[in-house]
Order: C-alpha cells, then structure tokens, then sequence
C-alpha cells in the first residue's frame, strides 16, 4: 500500500516523533516510581544512552517501539512498501545497534531488561514481577516499597 500522505505531510509527521519520554517509557516509569524503584535516566557514560538504569540493581531498562526496532509481533514486522531500500537500511540498523549495546552492557556486568510497546497493552507487571524477583521479594506479593538498606 503505498503511502496516503503527501511527502511534506509525511515529513511533518515524522519530525514530531520523540526518541525520549515517550509515551511507554513515561507509563513505565510511573510503574517503577510507584513500585518504589528509584532510577536514573539515560546516562549517557553507558552505551546507547538506555532509557532507564537502575543502579542499586545493577539493571538496565530498554522501552522499545516495536516498529522502530524491530519486535517479531505484528505491528514490528510490518515495513513501509514505499521508499524500502531506505526504511529495511534504517530499521535493520537499529535492531543490530540495539543487539551491539545489549551486549556491551551484558560485558559490563548490567542485566539488560527489554520491555516492547506491545507488551505494555498487558501492563507493566512483567517488568515489576522481574524487579521484584531483583530485589528479593516474592513475585506473587505486593507492590511494596524496598527496605531502607
């Protein structure tokens, strides 16, 4: 199908897309803040700049878009039918710039933590449930906030 907007529209559209706070990273943070988690947002000294790093665990959340980086689910493995040399150069490049700084974090001892946009439509209790089970409580329990340490 090809494109329905005119190149200027198309244009004006994709200038208003955000790399950072948006929507699912925004809903996810509000998740951890109230799940008493306390981060820092990408620190730039890590590769990739990663959205959310959780020192204290040594952890490190990425909030993916499923188109812009590739998720196997239905709306990631949907590519634009115009212009496709450019748009399969882009987003094969962020799935292997996305693959190059997970393992750098993996060698720099950080656990790295992928949730999908498409995920967050089932909530965030996957990710809560894996923090949880960092920090050592029970992941059937509560949301309660960490021990003062």
């Amino acid at each position: 199908m090809a494109d329905t907007l005119s190149k200027g529209s198309r244009s004006a559209l994709m200038a208003r897309v955000k790399s950072r706070n948006t929507t699912p990273e925004r809903r996810v943070r509000r998740a951890l803040w109230t799940a008493g988690f306390r981060y820092r947002l990408n620190v730039r000294k890590l590769p990739g700049a990663p959205d959310i790093v959780l020192p204290k665990y040594r952890t490190i959340g990425l909030v993916q878009g499923c188109f812009w980086h590739s998720h196997s689910c239905r709306r990631g493995r949907n590519r634009p039918v115009t212009n496709t040399e450019y748009w399969n150069r882009k987003l094969d490049g962020n799935a292997s710039r996305d693959a190059i700084n997970q393992a750098m974090l993996a060698e720099l001892g950080w656990s790295v933590f992928v949730i999908w946009e498409c995920e967050l439509q089932q909530g965030t209790e996957r990710l809560l449930a894996h923090l949880r089970h960092l920090r050592g409580v029970s992941v059937n329990s509560d949301i309660t906030p960490p021990s003062a340490d």
